[in-house]
């Protein structure tokens, strides 16, 4: 696949899941056979934000996944740091300066004593330009296990300026798209009712159009605060709209 028909079928998805399969298997081309992308809005100083809220994909298995998403390893990953602190590509090189410098913090070295185990020692991380100071985005990619960090570092020489281009557009993309954690997803009605708060109106105003009562109409806006894990209205409909959930077609 040319990078032109790439970003072609890239600009045509309709859904996150088709786009991570074709980012996926574009990556593999270039050999990296493990992935994982990482986006939050609700970065402060101290906190990344609650973990249900990132937009999470991978094709880790979930031997790695259970601990390094899980346990929150990641916390620690000497390549998160960086990433939260630069914007551009980084070989995984410096994670073996680090190491030979004994520059690492015994929680970072934990988490690559954790990924030698698991394979994940040569790879390259593309952290993502933010416009705003809360969000970040970030992707780790990560290299066959039968190439070196010389191996990916060459390949980048050749590839790299395609390959950050393909993850930039590939992370634009993203953020357009409808995500939310399983088990904050909304139902039609609840997104139907915040989509109405969206427009000004009143609880009043949302029960003569939605053909409901105004009890009715508090019970789907409290569901929906429940659903987004927020404690008022405003900040459900906030919510929502960053993740894409506001006035999206149903087909």
């Amino acid at each position: 696949m040319s990078l032109r028909t790439y970003l072609h079928d890239i600009a045509r998805c309709p859904s996150i899941e088709e786009l991570w399969i074709l980012h996926c298997d574009k990556m593999l081309s270039y050999g990296f056979d493990r992935l994982i992308y990482g986006f939050t809005r609700y970065r402060t100083s101290t906190s990344l934000g609650d973990p249900e809220d990132f937009v999470i994909l991978t094709n880790h298995d979930r031997a790695y996944t259970d601990v390094f998403l899980g346990e929150g390893l990641y916390y620690h990953a000497p390549m998160v740091h960086w990433a939260l602190a630069n914007d551009g590509a980084c070989s995984w090189t410096v994670l073996h300066d680090m190491a030979r410098e004994r520059a690492m913090t015994p929680a970072e070295q934990r988490v690559v004593e954790f990924n030698q185990r698991m394979d994940v020692f040569a790879g390259y991380t593309v952290s993502f330009k933010s416009i705003s100071a809360r969000s970040k985005g970030a992707i780790a990619l990560t290299a066959r296990k039968d190439l070196t960090q010389a191996d990916v570092d060459a390949i980048w020489e050749e590839h790299g300026s395609d390959i950050k281009l393909m993850n930039d557009i590939a992370h634009l993309k993203i953020l357009t798209l409808p995500y939310s954690a399983p088990n904050r997803a909304l139902t039609r009605r609840q997104r139907e009712a915040l989509e109405w708060v969206g427009d000004g109106k009143t609880t009043q105003d949302i029960a003569v159009l939605m053909g409901l009562t105004s009890a009715t109409v508090e019970k789907h806006l409290r569901l929906a605060r429940e659903a987004l894990s927020v404690e008022t209205t405003a900040q459900a409909v906030l919510k929502a709209a960053f993740a894409n959930q506001m006035f999206v077609m149903d087909a």
